[in-house]
């Protein structure tokens, strides 16, 4: 290239272009002379050579040679080109060779040609990193990432050859030099997310393989002396002995070894749960009343079996299939004893958080589970949260639904109902939580109609939303009750209707709550309970309650919007006030129409419901002329929206709003409106 550059300078017709590519060359022939004369040890100390820069003309001889050696470089530089081109040639042709030999599976011939083509050009990157693929398949690590190296050297964004170098570093168990590769590709192409993620995902996992390996070999050498101390102790509890303290040392040092994935196959496999066969400690275990060292006994049992059972599968299956035991799963709940209760929960817990645990669960009878765990609300240590985290993994499951109708009317309302009526006596998330799991189980609709039918029920709801004297309402309560409420005001029965009333006053209080969460709680379950009582309705439009729903419309929250538009549509249906104040807090219908102009069917049609039964007041039309209303209307009568509600409400919010102002007619015949509105009386008819 400086050669190249060189012959150009020298040959331009430009004379400064010129006298500095003659500077060049001087500084380039002293450089050459220098260093050769330091290599030669040359004698001679001055150099005589002398180039006359300032002359801009040259003499003719002087000409003649400077023509001569230009020509000689020129030549050299062609020569150089043509070579490198010839082996190029050469090295390409090796290279494909060596593809060919990799393709068939022959990785040394590939080797040996890729080494041929890198003899004609030593800087080919390709030639590098395809050499190194195929050390890898020869599990020739060392040498893969050499060639790597010197695939960077030619070029340093290869990927190819950091790609490479990471599978050889991955292979050597060079963890982090691995991760180092994969992360460098990253830097230098970001779209290559997820090629990097699957690479680093696998040298992790080999990573982890290798470290379990390790463990499990270590884990081996300690096997025989575990399976030698499970044996002696099975067999120490198995004798016959009087001493209940006894067992209950033994037990927790049967505990203590089995508390590792070994030790919980050498538990099963030297049959283990049979260790209530011992007379003594299946009495102590299913005593009624215990005493103090049966106590203990009981509670070593747990915790064996915690131990034994934790992620492992079958032997939860085999310690469940003991009759003993899941007999004596909710005695022990509700023995009255905290640490047996507690070590009991942990047990159960083991089961619940899984989905192959519960349906082991669910084999048993767990009629009487929901009754006794919603009792633990009133504890108000850690058996309050772990019996309603085992609730709440229960509380989907179907086959946990319908085991709970029996019970519910006799033993949960009364319970539950008892529980918010002493609130405060409670711990506070324990009981929000009890509240969310009555909620999860109204997914089940006999259970729902049971709750929805209980005036015992709404009165404890409703009374956790009201702010008592000096104290402030528990936002946990209130959310979970306001969840409640609104999946019970899915049914309809006259209980609902008696409550309606009180349940819009509460909903229509809570509307300035700081938590926006309740706020669109609160909001939900106002709709749902104003179509009960057209006397909820009137009320809640005496406390302001259409001009807080436009509010919520403008701050715009989608759940909440499509809650709030319904509330004005119920209220707007029924109320002539209501009507009246929405067209004085909306000025020209700009929250309505904005809702006209919105993708969601159902506040479409509830946004023209409200329109239309606003437009029967009189100057309600007039303050629409200008503002784009027919064409809105229009687009939605004729539309196909699944909803029809949309197309009946907008049709007639359209002829009404024609009647009562003739000066949209003009707009409405432009747009051919009035084929529209034809087409659409078929929605009103049918309604």
């Amino acid at each position: 290239d400086f050669l190249a550059n060189l012959l150009q300078g020298l040959k331009s017709p430009d004379s400064a272009v010129q006298e500095k590519a003659i500077a060049e060359a001087e500084q380039r022939l002293r450089e050459q002379g220098a260093s050769r004369e330091e290599e030669e040890e040359s004698r001679t100390t001055v150099n005589r050579t002398l180039i006359n820069t300032s002359v801009r003309a040259f003499p003719s001889g002087i000409k003649a040679g400077l023509n001569g050696f230009l020509a000689a470089l020129e030549k050299d530089a062609k020569e150089r080109a043509q070579r490198r081109r010839r082996n190029e040639q050469l090295a390409n042709a090796l290279k494909e060779q060596g593809n060919e030999a990799f393709r068939a599976g022959d990785f040394a011939l590939a080797i040996q040609r890729y080494s041929e083509g890198l003899e004609k050009l030593r800087d080919k990157q390709e030639l590098y990193t395809n050499r190194a693929q195929a050390y890898l398949k020869l599990h020739e690590y060392e040498k893969a990432i050499s060639d790597c190296e010197w695939a960077l050297k030619c070029n340093k964004n290869c990927l190819k050859a950091y790609f490479l170098m990471g599978k050889a570093h991955l292979a050597l168990q060079h963890f982090t030099e691995s991760r180092q590769c994969y992360e460098k590709m990253l830097q230098i192409d970001p779209q290559k997310e997820r090629l990097v993620k699957d690479c680093v995902d696998e040298a992790r996992l080999e990573e982890k393989r290798l470290r379990d390996e390790e463990r499990a070999e270590r884990e081996v050498q300690a096997g025989s002396a575990a399976a030698l101390s499970i044996q002696e102790l099975l067999q120490s509890i198995s004798s016959p002995h009087h001493d209940i303290l006894y067992y209950t040392g033994g037990i927790r040092l049967l505990a203590e070894v089995v508390n590792s994935c070994t030790g919980q196959t050498l538990f099963r496999t030297n049959n283990g749960f049979s260790i209530l066969r011992n007379e003594a400690v299946r009495g102590a275990f299913c005593a009624e009343s215990k005493s103090p060292a049966e106590v203990e006994l009981c509670v070593s049992l747990l915790l064996l079996w915690q131990a034994a059972c934790a992620g492992n599968e079958e032997n939860q299956r085999l310690l469940l299939a003991q009759p003993e035991v899941s007999a004596q799963l909710p005695e022990l709940l509700s023995s009255g004893t905290a640490q047996i209760q507690r070590e009991t929960l942990a047990l159960i817990s083991l089961y619940s958080e899984h989905q192959r645990g519960r349906r082991l669960l669910l084999r048993q009878d767990l009629s009487r589970w929901l009754q006794i765990l919603m009792a633990f609300v009133k504890c108000t240590d850690a058996r309050a949260d772990s019996a309603m985290n085992i609730l709440s993994d229960l509380a989907g499951e179907e086959r946990f639904q319908t085991q709970c109708r029996a019970m519910l009317s006799t033993g949960v309302l009364p319970l539950f109902t008892q529980l918010l009526a002493r609130a405060g006596q409670a711990e506070r998330a324990a009981l929000a939580r009890a509240v969310a799991v009555l909620g999860s189980l109204c997914a089940d609709v006999q259970l729902r109609a049971q709750l929805a039918r209980s005036r015992h029920c709404w009165q404890a709801c409703l009374q956790l939303l009201v702010k008592e004297p000096g104290a402030a309402l528990v936002p946990a309560w209130v959310f979970a009750v306001l969840g409640l409420m609104m999946n019970l005001l899915l049914e309809s029965n006259g209980t609902i209707q008696d409550f309606a009333v009180p349940i819009s006053g509460r909903c229509l209080a809570l509307l300035s709550h700081q938590d926006g969460r309740i706020v669109t709680r609160a909001t939900g379950a106002l709709s749902r309970a104003l179509p009960a009582s057209p006397a909820a309705v009137e009320e809640v439009v005496k406390g302001g309650v259409v001009k807080k729903m436009l509010k919520l419309l403008k701050a715009g929250a989608q759940l909440t919007s499509s809650s709030a538009i319904q509330t004005l549509s119920i209220c707007a249906k029924s109320s002539r006030r209501a009507q009246e104040e929405l067209l004085k807090w909306d000025k020209s219908f700009q929250v309505l129409l904005r809702l006209l102009d919105s993708g969601d069917e159902a506040a479409v049609g509830n946004a023209a419901l409200c329109l239309s039964q606003c437009l029967l007041l009189p100057g309600a039309a007039s303050s629409l002329l200008g503002s784009g209303v027919v064409q809105l209307l229009l687009r939605q009568a004729g539309g196909d929206a699944l909803n029809t509600s949309v197309q009946q409400n907008s049709a007639i919010a359209l002829a009404r709003l024609c009647v009562a102002e003739p000066r949209h007619m003009h707009q409405l015949r432009r747009l051919n409106g009035l084929a529209i509105l034809n087409s659409s009386m078929k929605y009103v008819h049918s309604s």
